[in-house]
């Protein structure tokens, strides 16, 4: 089959390597879609979160198919596996990206989001779905998933699930003014997220007009371009001065994080759902003496699966708007630079393996 392989940093390759053979407790699946996270591109080009640095060790592995939001039809799997994942052949599935060890400290007491071991899919210790086929391990998470949905719709189960997860951190009341920072696949997620809880005013904040208006067809009432507005000014408006109450942090860019400490107000809730491909410097002294911030990070989509397909499945989500670009296994190059253009040619890219 054909594959994408990890040989470094700016160094992944299309390559043929044989069809996975389920082991005992495994399933195989025929890989439908694969979206390209920024994560997927930070990695690629290099970002010590991946690689390492001098104060941590390189996590990502050489060798390693990548790819973690996927969807798959099982084609094949022993009676083990089937009962275990409660599915049979011919169900779709998507499967959650890590896959957790489930005998460390966290996975025992049920945070197996922050799993010690820490492999997932398409970057450590398991294959991803930049191939045709892959393997699913007993230990990982699956969800299955409806037909019915294109298998790039079905895919973005991932991203979404992750927006949920920050959602739900930023404990969300009805009468607060909560500001999205980003109209790509995770800020718009957060958007549909955050539009589920109701709140008072939902802002959506990006530097494209055309994200910005889907951001309002998945639920912002009220949209800024950081670029023509003076957006802290702006949040004052809408607050009698006071601030939001919530700044859900979805861009990865640097002048965001000082961008959401400033329009905050005094003991306002700053969510991170965010992979950075470098240090970011704030006065930390708005988070503490100024505005005793909570400030609060987020990781993966744990326990939001469910919730995130039936947005999906229900078609509450203009996902049709937000898959923007399918392309090609051999395409994957391209995919990769999709998602590295900043001018807004792409939302969501996703590669079909078997297409």
């Amino acid at each position: 089959m054909s594959a994408v392989v990890v040989h470094g940093p700016e160094d992944y390759r299309l390559e043929e390597v044989d069809v996975p053979a389920p082991a005992a407790g495994e399933l195989l699946i025929e890989v439908e879609a694969v979206g390209v996270c920024a994560s997927d591109l930070k990695c690629y080009h290099g970002a010590a979160k991946f690689w390492g640095d001098e104060n941590r060790a390189a996590w990502a592995q050489k060798g390693i198919i990548p790819g973690h939001e996927f969807v798959g039809t099982v084609v094949s799997g022993d009676e083990e596996a089937l009962r275990h994942h409660k599915v049979e052949v011919g169900d779709r599935i998507a499967c959650e990206q890590i896959v957790p060890c489930e005998e460390c400290r966290y996975c025992r007491r049920g945070e197996y989001w922050m799993c010690g071991p820490h492999d997932m899919f398409g970057f450590r210790n398991y294959h991803g779905a930049m191939a045709q086929y892959t393997l699913v391990p007993k230990k990982a998470r699956a969800h299955k998933v409806s037909h019915d949905l294109k298998p790039e719709h079905a895919a973005y189960a991932e991203p979404l699930s992750c927006a949920l997860h920050a959602v739900e951190r930023a404990d969300i009341k009805f009468g607060d003014v909560v500001v999205v920072a980003g109209c790509g696949p995770i800020g718009l997620g957060l958007i549909a997220g955050a539009r589920q809880k109701n709140p008072m005013t939902l802002v959506a904040l990006d530097l494209d007009d055309d994200k910005l208006e889907l951001g309002r067809r998945c639920g912002a009432d009220v949209t800024f371009n950081p670029l023509k507005d003076d957006v802290v000014a702006k949040v004052a408006e809408l607050t009698e001065g006071y601030g939001a109450d919530v700044y859900l942090e979805g861009t990865g860019a640097t002048p965001a994080v000082g961008q959401g400490l400033n329009l905050l107000r005094k003991l306002g809730t700053y969510v991170e759902y965010s992979v950075f491909g470098s240090d970011v410097t704030v006065d930390w002294s708005i988070i503490s003496d100024d505005k005793e911030l909570n400030v609060l990070g987020a990781h993966l989509g744990p326990h939001c699966w469910p919730a995130a397909i039936k947005l999906l499945e229900q078609g509450k989500i203009p996902v049709d708007e937000i898959c923007t670009h399918q392309l090609g296994l051999s395409e994957f190059q391209q995919a990769l630079d999709l998602v590295a253009d900043t001018s807004g040619a792409s939302v969501k890219v996703s590669i079909l393996p078997n297409a």
